[in-house]
């Protein structure tokens, strides 16, 4: 083996083997905690629907939030069209009195920050939501979202993502994902440390989305630098499994490389901006766990995908190399064929270390569908071995894109 590729290999198994460990640690000792609470008051909430030629998905997620099941006399609906070019502002005109709608002009760099910080100040909701465009929230997420505000602390409460009707095998396959993800979340909130709200329905605390200044217009990921924000000024942010909120995602490869190099782009930018946080022990496990993780797992997901890239290829030219050797001579070679096995060449450091993430990742796949209610192989079998065993390439892929962009200083808007 290339010693730079066994050093490279090694130093990506210590750091994948250390998170798993930890992570396996955090659930053994603090689980995963019921959600079951309930709702002694009826806030008032403002619910923010930020917009850029979503014509084909705006009226069915206005139409989500008013069916909610809450007084209808306790929430403000708040649709804005961030300069759309189609026809997303005529389908949110039709609703009358029934929405607030606010259209704003596209300025130069801007990005979804904007039609966010023209709803909040505007909001009057002692509760301030944000609801993407392509999102439905299930009816009765408010009454069980809101009890978790007990705690003056919490300025953010989060949903459960899922994927809404998965049809392509790319979405079968981020089924998979959001499900994993959303529990990786709920065991973050045992420390305290989530990095992002995302955009489909978090709840926030109106007061302290206003004390911390609100959104950055000009970031990528306007959803992750306020989740910076509130973690910097001390707040707590917690993640439900047992609440949804129903997502588009991705259909194609196309579609996703291009969300993921976003996601990744952003989260990259906004942790260089906030380093000075990073292994700052005031800002606890966020500054010494998470900002960390954000970097490295870049790193660790490139690393990956050159070292299977290298294992893929190299037996490859080897092979092609001894053809070369006796003229391309199949016969001779099949000749001289023998199977060198020997246990004693095996890696057995390697092979322990695999198969305990391996056990790790089945423990955690496994409860991330049993928290969430759903059924292990409920979009096949195929998309779900993909993202079990391939889909690291994907996100290698999606790095190594952003890598080259900031490089060569290009960066895409919302």
């Amino acid at each position: 083996m290339n010693p730079v590729v066994n050093i490279v290999l090694w130093c990506v198994y210590v750091l994948s083997l250390y998170f798993a460990v930890f992570w396996f640690l955090v659930l053994v000792d603090s689980g995963v905690t019921k959600e079951n609470k309930k709702l002694n008051r009826f806030p008032f909430v403002t619910i923010a629907i930020p917009a850029y030629n979503e014509e084909k998905v705006i009226e069915s997620t206005i139409k989500s939030a008013l069916e909610l099941k809450y007084p209808k006399d306790r929430i403000e609906i708040i649709a804005v069209s961030h300069g759309s070019t189609d026809k997303t502002l005529s389908i949110m005109n039709k609703y009358g009195e029934k929405i607030k709608v606010i259209s704003i002009e596209r300025k130069g760099d801007e990005r979804k920050g904007a039609p966010m910080n023209a709803a909040l100040k505007l909001a009057k909701g002692e509760f301030f939501v944000c609801l993407d465009a392509d999102s439905i929230p299930e009816k009765d997420a408010l009454l069980k979202i809101l009890p978790h505000f007990s705690d003056r602390d919490v300025a953010c409460v989060l949903p459960s993502m899922k994927v809404d009707n998965p049809k392509s095998f790319w979405q079968k396959a981020q089924w998979t994902e959001y499900l994993v993800n959303m529990f990786y979340k709920k065991l973050m909130t045992n420390l305290n440390c989530i990095h992002v709200a995302p955009g489909p329905f978090s709840v926030y605390r109106t007061a302290a989305l206003r004390r911390v200044g609100g959104y950055d217009e000009k970031n990528l990921t306007e959803d992750l630098e306020i989740t910076y924000k509130l973690q910097k000024n001390q707040y707590r942010i917690i993640q439900l499994l047992d609440t949804q909120v129903h997502t588009k995602s991705p259909a194609t490869f196309k579609e996703l490389y291009k969300q993921r190099n976003r996601w990744f782009k952003g989260a990259f930018l906004t942790t260089i901006q906030y380093r000075k946080m990073i292994f700052n022990r005031k800002y606890g496990d966020f500054a010494m766990i998470q900002l960390p993780v954000v970097i490295i797992s870049g790193l660790l997901a490139m690393t990956l995908l050159f070292v299977s890239a290298y294992y893929a290829i190299q037996p490859r030219l080897d092979f092609l190399a001894n053809l070369s050797t006796i003229n391309f001579d199949f016969w001779t070679l099949l000749k001289n064929f023998s199977l060198n096995f020997n246990l004693f060449d095996l890696n057995y450091a390697l092979i322990m270390s695999s198969i305990f993430m391996l056990l790790f990742s089945v423990i955690i796949v496994y409860k991330s569908h049993k928290h969430s209610n759903e059924k292990l192989l409920e979009n096949g079998i195929l998309p779900f071995l993909f993202f079990f065993v391939y889909y690291y390439l994907i996100m290698g892929i999606a790095w190594f894109g952003v890598t080259i962009d900031l490089l060569t200083k290009r960066i895409q808007k919302w």
